[in-house]
């Protein structure tokens, strides 16, 4: 017999060429090769509360390594809908409204596989996460973006109703936000609200940084909202709050209507969040208090006032955040012809690593910005803003 030809029709699929290394992930790794300061990808490499940390490890220790149900563990189900009442008011059954999921990534991309359909269209706001699109784009869901505007990043809710068309189907609320740390005002959701109320849609809202809100801003959910419980899609997590981004517990909040069908797609995909972690976020969310999230907050606070005044010295004029742990600064003095340049020109020159803002914005935009993360240690953030401080004027 002749030798085999491969068939011509071998080869990536059509998404495949479009979905690369994240600009987040592509400078951690250029920053680690150089032994630099990472503030650019959200690790959050602050302390683990003890208490989350020993439930972990007492379940490891305890044989407790086993899947557990699709929707998690009955006692952190319970735990999350106590919270969820205790800060947002909105009242959950945890045995059909809570589902226990790998992260918000996990949430997400179940719910967009239960609830939409290829060739829908969703609504992001910009500067958008760049997870959130790629997951609508992997199941061929169209991201419409619709541009916050500079440099409070405020809503127009009729540039919103201008943008849907007959394949809308929904829109992603972040909230606060990554990258620009906005937080949502009551009257932006109820306008928003009003929005999917009269064109009938899903609202998804990622809610990880919660508690990570500053000065008069306050957090306040869509769920919460008169008439949108049953079509909001909560999802947040532990990942930020308990700085454990590597042990993927996050949740999401849903009518029973529509929890069934995001569970087997969770299940499908990642079958269960990791069963000891959920034991010891379980212990955490059980016993932390109030005071510990308001700590939180204080504590990130303050790293925020570190960065802002480090690049004002460095003359980056920051955009100050409301929420989240992030900043988006001007890199307009920096050289090079884009926001990639850009980064790595000032990753060269200070040792400092950014990501540019282009990954957030669609093409075109956000060439003018660097996005840095302040939820590092002390020592690291102070070193990141001498660095900074250090930097003369390009």
């Amino acid at each position: 017999m002749g030798q085999v030809e491969v068939s011509a029709r071998l080869g990536l699929s059509e998404l495949a060429p479009r979905l690369v290394q994240s600009e987040i992930r592509a400078m951690s790794v250029a920053c680690d090769a150089m032994g630099g300061v990472n503030l650019a990808q959200g690790v959050c490499d602050t302390e683990v509360p003890e208490v989350v940390v020993e439930g972990a490890i007492r379940a490891i220790r305890d044989g407790l390594n086993i899947y557990t149900r699709l929707d998690g563990i009955p006692r952190l189900r319970k735990a999350i809908a106590g919270k969820v009442e205790r800060t947002l008011g909105i009242v959950v059954d945890p045995e059909r409204e809570v589902l226990v999921t790998s992260g918000v990534t996990g949430a997400f991309q179940a719910a967009a596989m239960a609830l939409l359909n290829p060739g829908d269209e969703v609504l992001v706001f910009e500067p958008f996460y760049g997870y959130h699109v790629n997951t609508l784009s992997s199941m061929r869901v169209a991201a419409v973006a619709v541009a916050l505007t500079a440099p409070d990043w405020g809503l127009d809710l009729a540039a919103v109703r201008s943008a849907i068309t007959p394949k809308t189907r929904g829109m992603v609320i972040n909230t606060p936000s990554n990258p620009a740390g906005k937080v949502f005002t009551r009257f932006e959701l109820e306008g928003l609200a009003k929005i999917a109320e009269e064109f009938d849609l899903f609202v998804f809202t990622d809610e990880i940084y919660e508690h990570f809100v500053y000065g008069g801003a306050t957090h306040l959910s869509m769920a919460s909202i008169p008439g949108m419980r049953e079509r909001t899609i909560l999802m947040s997590g532990f990942s930020k709050t308990f700085s454990v981004t590597g042990w993927r517990v996050g949740y999401l909040i849903a009518d029973a209507r529509w929890l069934g069908s995001i569970g087997y797609f969770h299940d499908l995909t990642y079958v269960c969040a990791p069963a000891p972690m959920q034991q010891g976020v379980a212990d955490g969310v059980e016993q932390l208090g109030e005071d510990f999230y308001s700590g939180l907050a204080m504590e990130h606070e303050v790293k925020r006032t570190m960065i802002v005044q480090a690049l004002r010295e460095a003359h980056m004029t920051p955009h100050v955040p409301d929420g989240a742990y992030y900043v988006l600064a001007s890199a307009a003095g920096l050289p090079g012809a884009t926001a990639a340049e850009k980064a790595r020109a000032l990753l060269a020159k200070t040792g400092v690593a950014s990501v540019a803002g282009a990954a957030f914005f669609r093409p075109g935009r956000g060439e003018d910005l660097l996005r840095f993360c302040f939820a590092k240690k002390d020592r690291d953030l102070m070193e990141a803003c001498r660095r900074l401080r250090g930097m003369k004027a390009v």
